[in-house]
Formats: structure tokens, sequence, C-alpha cells
């Protein structure tokens, strides 16, 4: 009985330290976020993961004036865009979830910051 209290104590020990990580603020950095909906309005880019081909659809993607846009990851890995300007950094988007959807001032080249040779083009439409 005594080795069963003793397993109990430390195993309730180990689950409170590795549990939450924390008071509630948000994401923690490096997380993954991103949504399961496309955010009304918005025109939608895909990320995309073709027979180990990482790229994003459409490219270029026309994107008129104030025209809100997000990513939608559907690739089965986590991907970053980054607007080249640095205007846009979308965070990690996770497989099959969606970045928040933005305002594009300024398109232009973009690329994903953990996979550096998978770059797309947004161009100002009509």
């Amino acid at each position: 009985m005594r080795n069963y209290f003793a397993a109990a104590l430390a195993a309730a020990s180990l689950i409170g330290m590795t549990g939450c990580g924390g008071g509630y603020g948000g994401p923690s950095p490096g997380s993954v976020n991103g949504q399961t909906n496309a955010p009304a309005g918005a025109v939608v880019i895909d990320i995309l993961g073709e027979n180990g081909a990482q790229s994003f659809s459409p490219n270029p993607a026309s994107i008129p004036a104030g025209q809100m846009v997000a990513w939608h990851n559907r690739d089965s890995i986590t991907h970053h865009v980054f607007l080249n300007d640095g205007a846009v950094d979308t965070g990690d988007i996770g497989a099959g979830k969606f970045s928040a959807a933005m305002v594009l001032t300024n398109p232009g080249p973009y690329h994903c910051t953990i996979h550096p040779t998978m770059v797309g083009t947004a161009v100002r439409g009509q």
C-alpha cells in the first residue's frame, strides 16, 4: 500500500510539471496556430505538398486592393509564410489550418521561412 501511494504521488507530480506549462496567455512562442475554416471573404492561397514538391497555389496570386488574403496549409507539415519585405508574417500554420486573414498593402514575393526554396508571389489584381 505504501509503495502504491508513493508511485501515485510521483505520477501526480510528473503530470503537474509537464501539464499546462504555465498560465493562460495565448499561444506560446513557436507554437503552431491557425484557424480550421477559411476566413470570411478572404482570397485563399493554398500551401501544397504534392509528391514532395512544396508549392503555393495559385502562384502568382491575384489580390485586389483592400482584399483580405489567407493561406491554407493543405500539406501534412507545418509552414510559415513571410512576405519578403517583412510586411506579413503568418506565424506557423499547422497541417490543415488557415492563417489569419490579412490585407496585403504591398503585394509581392513571399516564402516559407521553414522551407526557404518554397516561394510565391502575390500581385495586385482587379
